[in-house]
């Protein structure tokens, strides 16, 4: 199918504010160039990214939601080894109770970084929080940046060697980070008048689609109101599966490409690696929601 004549959106997107490599108003220029429709940039544990894009004329034609991506725990009853993230759509980005437990979030962060690097020099990797600082400035940093600097000195020939031998889970430089629980992250998503979706669900290595329908239940119950359905990493054997349990349990779907600028160049904004397309009808009906909920803020 040619999918370069359609409108397209991408609603998970990541800049400089946590561990993309793009200002949020570069986002916008190459949104435009990419002819994209409608886009959310959704860092981290953090708005600032969302707040910094506001600060630029965004054009008419280019729908902008709100976002953010929370690290969450999994629901103690779920046996989940794989990257469990919450995204939140159309937040208050002043929201008093989002803003807590972005700054809880973000500290944890600051915290684990010299236990990671405390690790990696005994490993006789001499990097320090300093060069840290000094290469990516004071934005919230985290393993990405880390391992950025193994590269540039040489420690690593590249990002993937330096999560799949030191930083990475269960490598010997590895440090667990903080999560909130995942029924205060849906809760803090809805009280700060956003809609939460479960993110990239084939990263959870749930093998069992029966398993898989069993947490969607049970995060619904919770207040999850939506699934990512489009991402570049599910076969399309997942992707049929995931709009099947969509539509049966009515959820809202999403997709996006998990953006992160040169961190992983493979990856465009839109596209992916190139065959992957996001209908911007998606962008609707989750717009449609929110408006009905009286969520206007962040259209």
């Amino acid at each position: 199918m040619e999918y370069k004549n359609l409108p397209g959106i991408d609603l998970h997107i990541h800049s400089n504010a946590s561990d993309g490599t793009l200002f949020p108003w570069e986002i916008l220029a190459r949104a435009r160039r990419l002819n994209l429709k409608a886009i959310a940039i959704t860092d981290h544990d953090t708005v600032e990214g969302c707040r910094a894009a506001f600060q630029r004329e965004i054009p008419s034609y280019l729908k902008f939601l709100t976002g953010v991506e929370i690290s969450a725990a999994p629901p103690f009853e779920f046996s989940i080894s794989g990257s469990f993230h919450i995204l939140g759509y159309g937040i208050d980005l002043d929201d008093p109770g989002l803003n807590r437990t972005l700054n809880k979030l973000q500290l944890a962060r600051k915290n684990r970084n010299p236990k990671i690097i405390g690790k990696l020099r005994q490993m006789g990797i001499d990097i320090s929080l300093d060069e840290l600082r000094e290469e990516f400035g004071e934005k919230p940093l985290g393993r990405p940046h880390i391992a950025q600097l193994m590269v540039k000195k040489n420690y690593v020939t590249s990002i993937d060697d330096a999560f799949d031998y030191y930083i990475g889970k269960n490598k010997p430089a590895y440090v667990d980070k903080f999560r909130i629980v995942c029924s205060e992250a849906i809760d803090m998503i809805s009280e700060a008048g956003g809609v939460a979706v479960l993110a990239h669900p084939y990263l959870l290595k749930m093998n069992r689609g029966d398993r898989l329908e069993d947490l969607l239940i049970h995060l619904k119950s919770l207040g999850l109101v939506g699934l990512e359905v489009y991402y570049p990493d599910h076969p399309p054997e997942a992707t049929d599966l995931y709009i099947r349990l969509a539509k049966r349990h009515d959820l809202l779907m999403t997709g996006g490409t998990d953006f992160h600028g040169s961190l992983n160049p493979e990856i465009e904004m839109g596209s992916g690696n190139g065959s992957f397309y996001v209908p911007y009808r998606l962008y609707e009906e989750l717009a449609r929601y929110l408006l009905q909920a009286d969520r206007k803020c962040a259209l």
